[in-house]
């Protein structure tokens, strides 16, 4: 493998990192957003404040990192993107600032107006980031972009790009309610992990049509990415998504769920994988193959070198993060804190 194609390989794992890590965040927003009025709402969304809080920052480290990557590994790549898809990409950068601002200032609020106001621009936020995402990488994915592409709506408005920018939305939905279905179970709280474990079957179900019918517009709309997408590596990462699709079913449906949350990251990174195997060669299917886009032999050389260190620095502590996350060892959640959150336990949705 050429450098080119070792710094590319690096990016669509990053973009899969920050799909399943930040996925998981916009999710919990997607189920802030759609939780209800104040009373009935409050025991989930205090669940989602608990939850998210010790990780929520630390998950754009992957959105930096495909930036980097982007930027210096493959700046013709970058210019066309950026310059072509400015709009999408600006109103999701926006989106992001303000979703931090939200979720951040909406807890030590103390006037009820001021954390309904913060509470809403944080859900919906969570609802319009990853959509302009997906939108964006539709357009990349049915190659509308490439170098000296005016602006245009079309470039992220097509048919494909609207259904990659919900595939986005549904996805990260899915991975928030599996993720908070856990959190349930180990917080003892069994009427969220019901709650949530619902909502997670139906997203699931949602993901796995809305992938369906993406899979049959491509083979109109983005010939190359439909061809990517049913022959060779791109279709054997597809097959593991089915798989793990199948896997994480079967597992929410499980009483306690256990493992649901590595199937449904499977899934995830899965689906981002077979997008960047059923492209190849190129990172704009038809238009700019990853040689083009590449950029000098030394800074490819530097960033493979920046990964590696990276690998042995960064990724270990962040992975350690998770695990202390996950275990509930970074910030502890009683069944007292829960009811505290609502007037008693809610068993229905």
């Amino acid at each position: 493998m050429t450098a080119a194609g070792l710094v590319a390989a690096v990016l669509f794992l990053a973009v899969a990192a920050y799909t399943c890590a930040g996925g998981t965040d916009y999710g919990a927003g997607f189920w802030d957003l759609t939780a209800g009025g104040a009373e009935r709402g409050r025991r989930p969304r205090w669940l989602i404040d608990h939850a998210m809080a010790p990780v929520w920052e630390v998950n754009n480290v992957w959105l930096i990192f495909v930036l980097v990557i982007m930027w210096t590994g493959f700046p013709v790549f970058f210019q066309a993107v950026f310059s072509s898809m400015w709009l999408p990409l600006a109103l999701a950068a926006i989106g992001i600032v303000l979703r931090g601002a939200g979720f951040a200032l909406r807890k030590p609020t103390r006037r009820i107006a001021g954390r309904r106001l913060y509470g809403a621009v944080f859900a919906v936020s969570s609802l319009l980031t990853p959509f302009f995402l997906g939108a964006a990488a539709g357009g990349i994915a049915s190659g509308r972009v490439a170098p000296g592409t005016e602006p245009s709506a079309h470039a992220w408005s097509n048919p494909t790009s609207v259904l990659f920018g919900l595939l986005a939305v549904v996805g990260t939905a899915m991975l928030g309610a599996v993720f908070l279905a856990a959190d349930a179970v180990r917080y003892e709280a069994p009427d969220l992990h019901s709650y949530f474990r619902r909502r997670a079957l139906a997203a699931l179900g949602a993901f796995a049509l809305l992938g369906a019918v993406t899979l049959i517009v491509t083979h109109e709309d983005a010939p190359y990415l439909w061809h990517g997408l049913t022959h060779g590596a791109g279709l054997v990462f597809v097959i593991v998504a089915v798989l793990a699709t199948a896997v994480t079913a079967w597992l929410l449906l499980r009483t306690s769920g256990a493992w649901s949350r590595p199937a449904a990251v499977v899934l995830m990174a899965s689906a981002v994988i077979a997008w960047g195997m059923a492209q190849r060669p190129y990172l704009i299917p038809g238009k700019l193959t990853v040689a083009e886009a590449a950029g000098a032999p030394s800074t490819l050389h530097w960033l493979i070198v920046v990964t590696l260190v990276a690998a042995v620095l960064v990724f270990p502590a962040v992975a350690f993060l998770y695990r202390l996350d996950t275990r509930g060892e970074l910030e502890p959640l009683t069944d007292t804190d829960l009811r505290r959150g609502g007037p008693g336990p809610e068993g229905g949705g």
